[in-house]
């Protein structure tokens, strides 16, 4: 049985450059993963089959998860023909703007790709990750990243910045089909700041690269979504920094490089609402192979 972390993500920048012939918009993010983490346990099976048990609730258990999405699109790139069991232990919370689901796609494409022996490269997974949600290429390589296009086209970079976050999950279901399609031209812009925060990082200028934190579907979501709005009013006062969205949400996240600001600030908050980590920026997996 093979052990596979499965890491959060959030958007620290998220632009919008327009809505594309497809369908789907064109975006250009900066992303970054956070120890905030899913358990992905992976065994091979003689008989072929895919199967899945989670200590959620609240995921699908059949082919409408991605890590069985996942695991099939495996299969058909590399001709592997055994079954794998996949163990699911969530944290991230579901439907969150962590990518929890990508996340764990990801899991799945690095730990049959170590089981099998198929010896893809972290680029090959990538690729049969596109396959199965626009955020799996970005979770198969982890760390900072640029992502760009529907967010399947990825660019790393090696810095881990010295940041925390304080994530706040409030139990707010949010549609993200409902946000992209409350976007108006006004959201969109074509000059994205995404090199702009990666060279902030890798320069350690924490402070600017702070100052350039946005996300171009804060203003739909919080309409839609009033008393997350409120939430995050009450936080901003609270904190006494400022306050962000991750993807579509709902969750919301507040930045520091000193762990004990972030400490006090989750002993704060924790005394308005329960879901609440710390988390630090962690680095991506090893691109010399695929099993992390």
């Amino acid at each position: 049985m093979l052990l596979q972390r499965a890491y959060a993500k959030i958007n620290l920048t998220l632009d919008v450059l327009g809505r594309r012939e497809d369908g789907y918009h064109e975006v250009d993010m900066v992303m970054q993963t956070v120890d905030l983490s899913d358990v992905v346990w992976l065994e091979l099976r003689d008989d072929g089959e895919i199967t899945m048990e989670s200590t959620s609730s609240s995921v699908p258990l059949d082919e409408r998860n991605l890590c069985v999405q996942a695991a099939r699109a495996f299969r058909r790139r590399t001709g592997f023909a055994g079954g794998v069991h996949i163990q699911l232990e969530k944290h991230i919370p579901v439907a969150a703007g962590l990518a929890g689901g990508s996340s764990d796609a990801a899991a799945v494409l690095r730990g049959l790709n170590q089981l099998s022996g198929a010896g893809l490269t972290l680029d090959d997974l990538a690729e049969i990750g596109a396959e199965v949600g626009s955020d799996v290429p970005y979770c198969v390589y982890g760390g900072l990243a640029i992502a760009r296009g529907r967010g399947e086209r990825v660019t790393r970079f090696p810095h881990v910045p010295a940041m925390y976050a304080v994530l706040l999950h409030p139990r707010i279901f949010v549609s993200t089909a409902d946000v992209y399609r409350g976007l108006n031209p006004a959201d969109f812009t074509s000059s994205p700041t995404s090199e702009e925060m990666v060279s902030c990082l890798a320069e350690g200028d924490l402070e600017r690269a702070a100052s350039l934190v946005h996300n171009a579907l804060e203003r739909v979501t919080l309409s839609l979504y009033p008393e997350l709005r409120a939430l995050k009013e009450r936080v901003t006062s609270i904190a006494q920094r400022p306050v962000h969205m991750s993807g579509s949400g709902p969750t919301l996240f507040v930045l520091t490089p000193v762990q004990t600001h972030a400490q006090r600030l989750y002993n704060a908050l924790r005394g308005i609402m329960k879901d609440v980590y710390v988390c630090r920026f962690v680095g991506g997996y090893a691109p010399a192979h695929a099993g992390n």
